[in-house]
């Protein structure tokens, strides 16, 4: 593959402090930089709302069974892709698709497939009245994506919003925002047989992170600065329910039965619990400082939480709710993602321009590598043992786990 000039684009760092009247940075606006990479490159172009390959959710490139634990593989970069990115996440379908979201520096959702090529870019921009929201809403808006959640089947993708543009929804808070009278936001649902937006619901202000649950009947968001959680119906897109849990709700993991949610309160040193079948609301308390990402295990006895004021990854008993280990992976580690056998942990440390391997048993980062400025985003293809890190110096590289 031919070289590139890789855009950058540097993220002023900002982390999270502890206590619950504490104001938790999650985003800001990147600024010029350069970076290097030593893997293979794929250079893509970006327009709106354009198709320029077949989405396939096939592939001849998955790898047979090794016998091995993802804890006994190595890590190695196979590739880096480039233009038209600032991509605050990147999300595996789990069906071939990845969609990286570059808010609202390039108000735009990028869309490959597993042999790195760009499928789409898809355009944040929509007419909510062409959604049936009638005069509510006339006329044209932007959004700016932050991440994405799929049905199980991969058949739909929600994409989050941090900021509407357009109308009152323009006077959107930002990160260091009190609780108040801040407008909602919408969340598009995106076809991905079409790569379009066929469905806009309306949820909380400042929405970041989504989750849908495994039986598909809820999709949970966490509003920002509503200091809450909406709860929609699937089928409908209809708003359930808009929960309180506290100041700047951030991740979200769903049990695989479907009836308990754990939403990171970044804002305290908490972790709110909901109860899907009552929607009642309890606490794991003082897990520590600035909890940001959450992930089960796959049996669902163990929680890992990124500790974005602490530096640290903790391992939490669910039952018990015991913080079991705490292990240091890099300044401000962000998002994270769990191999598919759940042995080990990826995480993206935004500060120190790394990512971290850690073995899940005993809680030690078994690998560290340097990765292109301001890694943000991360997500795991189970088909390849391949791991996608997204920064917002404008690339993704790729690294695939293998037989040391």
């Amino acid at each position: 593959m031919r070289a590139v000039l890789v855009l950058a684009l540097v993220l002023a760092a900002c982390t999270a402090e502890s206590g619950p009247t504490t104001s938790a940075v999650d985003e800001s606006t990147p600024t010029s930089s350069s970076t290097t990479s030593t893997s293979s490159t794929t250079s893509t172009t970006s327009t709106s709302t354009t198709t320029t390959l077949p989405p396939t959710n096939t592939t001849t490139t998955l790898v047979p069974p090794d016998g091995l634990s993802a804890a006994d593989r190595t890590l190695v970069e196979i590739e880096t892709i480039s233009g038209g990115l600032a991509a605050k996440s990147v999300v595996d379908s789990g069906t071939g698709l990845f969609f990286a979201q570059n808010m609202m520096y390039r108000h735009t959702i990028s869309v490959f497939n597993r042999e790195f090529e760009l499928l789409a870019t898809i355009s944040d921009e929509v007419v909510p009245s062409a959604f049936g929201f009638g005069d509510d809403f006339p006329g044209t808006y932007r959004g700016s994506p932050v991440e994405a959640a799929f049905t199980s089947d991969g058949s739909y993708a929600y994409v989050s919003n941090y900021r509407m543009y357009g109308g009152g929804l323009s006077e959107g808070a930002s990160d260091g925002c009190n609780k108040g009278s801040w407008p909602d936001s919408f969340v598009y649902r995106v076809d991905t047989s079409s790569l379009e937006i066929d469905q806009l619901l309306r949820v909380g202000s400042v929405p970041k992170f989504l989750a849908v649950t495994p039986d598909d009947r809820y999709l949970l968001v966490s509003n920002w600065c509503g200091f809450d959680v909406s709860i929609l119906d699937v089928a409908t897109g209809d708003e359930v329910s808009r929960i309180e849990v506290g100041r700047h709700p951030r991740g979200i993991a769903v049990s695989t039965n479907a009836s308990v949610a754990y939403v990171t309160v970044m804002g305290s040193r908490d972790i709110a619990v909901i109860d899907l079948g009552t929607l009642e609301v309890s606490y794991m308390r003082d897990v520590g400082s600035g909890p940001r990402h959450v992930l089960l295990s796959p049996d669902g006895a163990y929680m890992y939480v990124s500790l974005n004021s602490e530096d640290r990854i903790a391992k939490i008993d669910v039952g018990s709710g015991e913080v079991l280990a705490k292990v240091a992976t890099g300044d401000a580690p962000r998002s994270m993602v769990l191999s598919d056998d759940g042995t080990a942990l990826y995480v993206v440390n935004y500060n120190s321009d790394t990512m971290s391997k850690v073995r899940t048993s005993d809680m030690v980062e078994i690998e560290d590598h340097r990765v292109n400025d301001k890694p943000i985003g991360i997500t795991y293809d189970e088909a390849t043992r391949r791991v996608w890190v997204s920064a917002y110096s404008g690339t993704i590289e790729v690294f695939e786990d293998v037989a040391p």
